[in-house]
């Protein structure tokens, strides 16, 4: 480790804070968290979270959720201008009319949106939770938004419900065309590809194994294969390398790149244990909503 990180480690423990690493993270900024992990155990871990300062790398909608789920304690984003285009796709005014134009259904809301957008929702889903959730509505036509994939995704799992999609998506899974995921496959014969349910509706049937990025890492560690591709962000080919150096991971392509995951480094980091920037506020109207749908997801049926 270097300085800024032994630095950091130092500081988390005098002030006893929690910080939280999305596997998206740079290795620099994935080795100085408490916990490195997907959307759902973030939030299920700042839920549970002991620690009155929560520290939170990842984009801005995951420090909101913290936010929202600790009212009381002090959540800090270190760097605010990591943010998450697919959240940005919907607003609160969206969401009205999707329910203005279909009264009778059921709002899902994708752990991927704002604080705002979650308020306007009936229950939050992540990747891993969405099939389940939908299943256990009583509603029979459910709007799921905003991740038009996903959406549709799961939608083939439960033919039995309507599922009333909005067009957004996440740009870097969307980015994966089918062609890609090919070329990938005749690259690295014998590699499985595993594949984010963000990913186009043409890329997922070429896939061994769909599933959250959590997931895909308890797929390929557990799997008697040895070389796998991996549908979602490259860094988790990286980890998944570092976890399980006997195998072979690589990603559909070298592009296939978040670069708001990539805004928060270790300095940005200590930076917020050194001074306490860029904490989230969240009005209490709009966290109270907010909490409702996220406590739902996160209360098993």
């Amino acid at each position: 480790m270097d300085e800024t990180q032994k630095k950091i480690l130092a500081l988390k423990k005098k002030r006893k804070a929690l910080i939280l690493a999305h596997y998206y993270q740079p290795k620099e900024t994935r080795e100085i968290a408490d916990h490195v992990c997907d959307s759902y155990e973030m939030a299920r871990r700042a839920a549970e979270a002991k620690e009155e300062l929560i520290i939170v790398c990842g984009v801005l909608f995951m420090a909101e959720t913290a936010k929202i789920l600790n009212p009381q304690k002090t959540v800090l984003t270190p760097n605010p201008l990591a943010g998450c285009p697919m959240a940005d796709t919907i607003t609160p005014n969206d969401v009205a009319k999707l329910r203005a134009e279909n009264p009778d259904a059921a709002v899902v809301c994708y752990v991927n949106s704002t604080a705002s957008v979650k308020a306007a929702c009936d229950i939050c889903c992540t990747s891993s939770s969405a099939e389940r959730i939908v299943r256990s509505l009583a509603e029979s036509r459910v709007i799921f938004i905003p991740d038009r994939n996903l959406g549709a995704h799961i939608a083939s799992k439960i033919p039995e419900k309507e599922i009333i999609l909005f067009d957004g998506c996440c740009p870097v899974h969307d980015r994966i065309s089918e062609n890609d995921a090919l070329e990938a496959m005749m690259a690295h014969p014998g590699a499985k590809l595993l594949a984010h349910p963000e990913c186009r509706a043409a890329v997922l049937p070429l896939a061994s194994y769909i599933g959250s990025t959590a997931g895909i890492i308890d797929y390929a560690i557990g799997s008697d294969d040895g070389e796998f591709i991996i549908g979602t962000e490259a860094e988790v080919a990286r980890h998944l390398s570092e976890l399980v150096p006997e195998k072979k991971f690589h990603p559909p392509k070298e592009s296939f790149v978040c670069e708001d995951m990539k805004k928060t480094t270790p300095a940005d980091v200590l930076n917020s244990l050194e001074r306490d920037e860029h904490e989230i506020e969240i009005p209490d109207e709009e966290a109270s909503s907010a909490r409702r749908s996220l406590e739902k997801m996160l209360t098993p049926k």
